[in-house]
């Protein structure tokens, strides 16, 4: 199957958005919820497409009433660069879609009422979807910055604490200003559990991150960072120096003779011969 029309097999709704499906029925606001819907289905395809593009493994992408959450296979182990333009694929969609919107109002194809309707919610999710908060697209690319300073397990600790401290700020924001608003408790309530669950696994997903970079297969080198250690050093202290778009060359010094070891050489020792307490001078006698 082309790997394009295979993205439509990984598209499910939440059942959020079968929430606001229902309550837009209830209150005869349908047509604005299929708007919403609208929206959302092709700011997910943006992402997917773009996905599709670099040939990544997705498992799935949910839609939800504010945009969607894509479960990808890669593990941080992808370009930043290529990250970076699948995450922009999804808030780029917005832009079009409001252009075409205008288009079609000016060509008198669109009333007055569904051309408003459509540009604020094509607004409201755009702006939403780019907050720094996990697991938005703000959020990731928060993280993508975050990994071109610090390594793997810093940046993700780092931008779940800033996540966090920008939740607070709009959780109070709203409960000052917008405290009646049903729909964005239920979205607040979604960030605080992705947060909460991110913080939670954060030791599975470092640990997903070493495992994709040993049985993950070859990938282009984007640079080496150059890693240098002691020999009394475990090796998973080590691994927490690892960078996502760096091969590791780890230099142990301490010797008279200087020893370098490749990073797969520490991953074979650590996973497959199951040395997980031993430290790298114990590798080389």
């Amino acid at each position: 199957m082309n790997r394009y029309m295979d993205v439509f097999t990984k598209l499910s709704i939440h059942p959020l958005f079968w929430v606001l499906i229902a309550v837009g029925v209830i209150t005869a606001h349908f047509r604005e919820i299929l708007i919403l819907f609208s929206i959302v289905f092709i700011h997910e395809l943006g992402h997917a497409f773009a996905a599709a593009h670099y040939r990544w493994r997705i498992k799935q992408i949910q839609l939800l009433p504010f945009g969607g959450v894509a479960e990808l296979e890669e593990h941080g182990n992808k370009s930043l660069k290529e990250e970076l333009v699948v995450i922009a694929a999804g808030p780029i969609q917005h832009v079009w879609m409001m252009g075409a919107a205008y288009a079609l109002y000016e060509m008198g194809m669109l009333s007055s009422y569904l051309y408003t309707t459509f540009f604020w919610s094509n607004i409201s999710l755009l702006v939403f979807n780019l907050l720094p908060i996990w697991p938005l697209d703000g959020g990731k690319i928060m993280f993508n910055v975050f990994s071109t300073k610090w390594p793997f397990l810093e940046a993700h600790r780092r931008m779940l604490l800033a996540s966090s401290a920008f939740f607070f700020l709009i959780a109070l924001g709203s409960l000052v200003l917008n405290t009646l608003n049903l729909t964005m408790w239920i979205m607040l309530c979604f960030l605080a559990t992705s947060i909460y669950l991110e913080w939670k696994q954060r030791k599975y997903a470092f640990m997903r991150f070493l495992l994709d970079r040993y049985y993950g297969g070859k990938r282009a080198i984007e640079k080496i960072n150059v890693i240098t250690v002691n020999e009394t050093m475990p090796l998973y202290t080590i691994f927490e120096q690892f960078r996502r778009g760096y091969k590791h060359s780890v230099v142990i010094k301490g010797r008279r003779e200087q020893f370098t070891l490749d990073e797969n050489e520490l991953l074979y020792a650590y996973f497959t011969e199951k040395r997980i307490t031993s430290s790298i001078g114990e590798l080389i006698g």
